[in-house]
């Protein structure tokens, strides 16, 4: 039966994992992040449908995989309509487009922009792919919701095949300036896609308005609607600031509306687990091995555009001024690997281990160690004890879509006590302006938060 609402994501909205052998699928452990979020829209009167891709190598395997499936977890029943893809696909597609191409020009780096191992040809007849898929799984009338960057093409490719569904499509990432843009050689192709929506959304103003500048330069766009940028999002003078913001382009005798609103924490299910015994027992027992020191937090993927080397370097700084703070604070350094295998990645995490060890050879001292690293996922009702342990939550990304950690801490912090010291080049910098603000590319500006 064909669903009224379709969700396009690379991911699948479950966990694969090996129970007792056998390939089981789990719901999700953290409630927050793209997919719980996406899935609190799935379910609804049965009508929701979702699409993705699995890597699937073996002939046989793929002769017999079944493509749909039913799903049925805490946020309701709906399908799954899954993609599969060749492991060849995957690397070319996500891992060599998306990451070594495109995600450093969304982040304005540049010099780590790899256009050499790029195959194009394999990124479109990826998102056809997922277009046709979201094509079979819509209703005539029906909305189908594209998310992120790697399916860039694909409302293009869905316009013609049904071209009477509702397009929406949301960036969880930035989006840049038209100048850093246009260093993609298939800029036009892109925005031409993204185009063919109905609705383009963005969780900041300045990435509306970007994208804005980029849609007029390259294809003729016009702006046609913009409202005033709501007071608690605009305060003047900070790195993302935007006095107005885009509400709608004309291009080609259609109406492309824009939408600027950032992506929230489940509030209600944070507060309830940082009110629960459970958690206050993993709190006590935090502050118990703190023995009355100081805790700062900082939480993210080992990237280079999260901010952890530059992280360090201030905390390294902060004895180097105030050598009277030795034993007395503690960093908890939470960098998770988001892309095994990939070298980028990899070369960031082995500087990061090895600032880690300096900062600890430096300053260590038998009973106390001024950095902890933790290179893995924690489990979300231990990460919410760490938020409410912590004095200090520290989010320093070069660049960064949004932050939900930030958020996290902000709604973990039940007491109203800690200070959250956040990079103006977060997009979450906007909603959360009461924050501390820190530029990330100034060392004085670290040292000062």
């Amino acid at each position: 039966m064909p669903s009224d609402l379709v969700v396009v994501y690379h991911r699948q909205p479950y966990e694969q994992v090996l129970v007792d052998g056998v390939p089981t699928l789990r719901e999700n452990k953290s409630p927050n992040g793209i997919v719980p979020t996406l899935k609190s829209f799935m379910g609804r009167d049965g009508q929701g449908a979702w699409v993705a891709w699995e890597q699937v190598d073996d002939e046989a395997e793929r002769a017999a995989f079944q493509r749909v499936i039913e799903i049925e977890d805490s946020y309701g029943a709906y399908r799954v309509s899954r993609l599969p893809l060749t492991s060849a696909q995957v690397k070319s597609f996500y891992h060599v487009t998306s990451k070594e191409a495109i995600w450093p020009i969304l982040h304005g780096f540049k010099e780590r922009y790899n256009y050499d191992p790029v195959d194009w040809p394999t990124f479109r007849e990826v998102n056809w792919a997922f277009a046709e898929a979201a094509a079979a799984a819509v209703s005539d009338h029906g909305v189908v919701w594209f998310h992120d960057y790697n399916l860039w093409l694909a409302p293009g490719y869905l316009r013609k095949l049904k071209p009477n569904v509702k397009i929406h499509f949301f960036h969880h990432t930035p989006f840049p300036s038209a100048d850093m843009f246009s260093v993609l050689p298939w800029r036009q192709e892109i925005v031409e896609s993204l185009l063919a929506c109905d609705v383009v959304g963005f969780h900041i103003p300045r990435y509306a308005a970007n994208f804005t500048h980029v849609a007029h330069a390259l294809c003729g766009a016009t702006l046609t609607a913009e409202q005033a940028t709501r007071e608690d999002f605009s305060p003047q003078g900070m790195a993302l600031s935007e006095m107005a913001t885009p509400t709608r382009l004309s291009w080609k005798g259609r109406d492309v509306e824009l939408s600027a609103w950032p992506v929230g924490v489940d509030v209600d299910y944070i507060e309830n687990v940082a009110d629960d015994a459970e958690t206050a027992a993993l709190v006590a027992d935090i502050r118990g091995e703190l023995d009355g020191r100081k805790l700062i937090l900082a939480v993210s993927r080992t990237d280079y555009t999260k901010g952890n080397v530059e992280t360090l370097l201030a905390y390294e700084r902060l004895f180097e001024r105030r050598p009277e703070l030795i034993g007395k604070v503690r960093l908890m350094l939470v960098s998770v690997p988001a892309n095994r295998n990939m070298a980028v990645y990899e070369a960031v995490q082995r500087e990061i281990e090895a600032l880690t060890g300096r900062i600890n050879g430096r300053f260590g001292r038998l009973n106390w160690q001024p950095v902890s690293l933790i290179s893995r996922a924690i489990a979300f009702r231990k990460l919410v004890a760490y938020h409410q342990a912590a004095d200090v939550c520290w989010i320093a990304p070069l660049c960064d879509g949004l932050n939900l950690v930030a958020q996290e801490y902000v709604a973990a912090r039940r007491d109203g006590m800690g200070a959250l010291v956040l990079s103006e080049f977060a997009g979450a910098a906007v909603p959360l302006a009461a924050a501390v603000m820190a530029n990330p590319f100034s060392n004085r500006s670290m040292d000062a938060a």
